[in-house]
């Protein structure tokens, strides 16, 4: 009988799901006997179909109501199963991203009873996922002391597959905390590992774009960072997972444009594979690469305020954007004083349409860095820009001649030596 409801249920699924939920309802708040094996598998393909619905159907609140209903049912089915069940509730609600405020506290709830029940693996898994959500909380003190406990019982045990997983998200934690040699060597660990097992392409993806991160960010190499978000970006879209594909996509535009070749981001973003993932990230990156290409500081600052979400607020994106926008800055003041040799510094801020404070700023460190000669006259307000003086090489060459000198002395010597 409750089979050929659940079977009703399903087909009923694709029609009309909150009929479904509801019927599917029913045979999960009815008690089942132990002895009756029937009900009670019934019962559990009904738990699943229901968790699945609401997922389907963004009920996150819902769901996660269910997975504490269903607890004392768990006592019925046998350990192995009642691990599934949870495992497969927990990852449908922590999937959908719902952001109700619940999921660490749900994912505590959950270990607690993985570790009065014993349930060793279970336990490691949702341990792993409360890392997920503590990195994504923000709570990185709280991921650390998490992952490097977890990662001493999964080396002992060999689970090398969620071994890879809590390394990930170390090596992403330390980035978070701007520890780069730290996050690389984590980086380094799970990369190690991931080479020894088959390693399921959604991991890969997500191992090819942290090594992206860090090869842009801590050696500053923009083309193999562009390759690494190349092959993650690939292998989230034969997956269709399009939330995360995009980030990779806007990352690949954002290392074309720290490369000076902005003009390659419009043929990137009108390929057969990007086409589909046209929306704000892929727009904002487009309108960054046509300011880096204009030098136009205006549209760069327009755009860092017209899409704050995609750019200022993702901290991958601004760190880069940041040095993009000093480098903009300084070509923009270098074509300005290029045809003086003496400036007012309130006329360059009038040019580039920038407080003055900022314009002076930036020119001092300009001479500092030795990017043009001169000296800024404060009680005048004026930049004196000087020739660049000619270099004198008597030096550098007298050096030279010395150390060759000193080489041919040295020589004769050992020569002198095997004759006597």
């Amino acid at each position: 009988m409750a089979v050929a409801v659940v079977q009703r249920a399903r087909e009923l699924k694709e029609k009309d799901p909150q009929a479904a939920i509801r019927i599917l309802h029913n045979i999960v708040k009815s008690d089942v006997s132990p002895s009756d094996e029937e009900a009670t598998h019934a019962k559990e393909q009904a738990i699943l179909e229901m968790g699945s619905l609401l997922k389907k159907t963004g009920q996150a609140l819902e769901l996660a109501g269910l997975i504490k209903f269903t607890r004392p049912f768990l006592s019925v089915v046998s350990k192995a199963k009642a691990s599934k069940l949870v495992r497969a509730l927990v990852d449908m609600f922590l999937d959908m991203e719902a952001a109700t405020g619940q999921e660490i506290e749900l994912c505590r709830e959950c270990i607690e009873w993985a570790k009065e029940e014993k349930r060793t693996f279970l336990r490691q898994g949702l341990e792993a996922r409360l890392v997920a959500l503590y990195y994504d909380s923000k709570m990185f003190n709280e991921a650390l002391a998490l992952s490097s406990q977890l990662l001493r019982e999964l080396k002992k045990l060999d689970d090398k597959l969620l071994l890879v997983e809590v390394q990930l998200l170390e090596s992403k934690t330390y980035h978070a905390l701007s520890n780069l040699t730290k996050s690389r060597a984590a980086l380094t660990t799970a990369r190690t590992t991931a080479n020894s097992i088959y390693c399921p392409p959604k991991l890969q993806a997500a191992l090819d774009l942290q090594s992206g991160i860090l090869h842009a960010e801590d050696d500053r190499d923009f083309k193999t960072a562009f390759s690494y978000f190349y092959e993650a970006f690939e292998g989230y879209d034969s997956f269709e997972v399009n939330s995360r594909a995009v980030i990779a996509l806007k990352y690949m535009l954002l290392m074309k444009v720290m490369m000076n070749a902005a003009d390659e981001v419009s043929n990137i973003v009108s390929g057969k594979l990007a086409l589909k993932y046209t929306g704000r990230e892929v727009d904002a990156m487009r309108l960054i690469a046509e300011a880096s290409k204009t030098r136009s500081l205006d549209t760069f600052k327009k755009t860092l305020t017209d899409y704050k979400a995609e750019l200022v607020d993702d901290p991958i994106v601004r760190i880069h954007l940041d040095d993009l926008y000093d480098t903009l800055f300084e070509q923009n003041l270098s074509r300005l004083i290029e045809p003086f040799s003496k400036a007012q510094v309130q006329h360059l801020a009038d040019l580039i349409k920038l407080p003055k404070n900022v314009v002076e700023t930036k020119l001092s460190q300009m001479i500092l860095d030795k990017k043009f000669h001169g000296i800024l006259d404060q009680g005048d307000g004026v930049l004196v820009v000087f020739d660049a003086a000619p270099v004198d090489k008597v030096y550098e060459d007298t050096l030279d001649i010395i150390q060759s000198m000193g080489k041919v002395v040295d020589s004769l010597y050992t020569k002198a030596k095997l004759l006597s």
